[in-house]
């Protein structure tokens, strides 16, 4: 497909003409940001005051997700900080 560089519409090939016209570009890959998941996913969270229903220690990371309808609010899962505990909890 070859696309207009003035406009951007499609370009059209003529009836009638029958030789083939063969084109290669290399794409170029985009970096990607690191994802992380599993047990180092809530090491590079924020930080915030709350206390962890098992230890009582008084700081947790934290991320919000939105695992339901759009309508309904968004989840809040915590990690404690305390390193022996590590309890993990959420709130909807």
């Amino acid at each position: 497909m070859e696309f207009c560089a003035s406009c951007g519409n499609l370009l059209q090939i003529q009836p009638g003409i029958g030789q083939r016209i063969v084109r290669r570009q290399r794409l170029v890959k985009k970096e990607l940001d690191p994802i992380f998941s599993g047990a180092d996913a809530m090491k590079f969270a924020s930080k915030t005051q709350t206390t962890c229903p098992r230890c009582h220690h008084g700081e947790a990371y934290f991320r919000q997700m939105q695992i339901r309808s759009a309508d309904e609010p968004m989840s809040t899962f915590y990690q404690c900080c305390n390193d022996i505990c590590n309890h993990q909890w959420r709130e909807d």
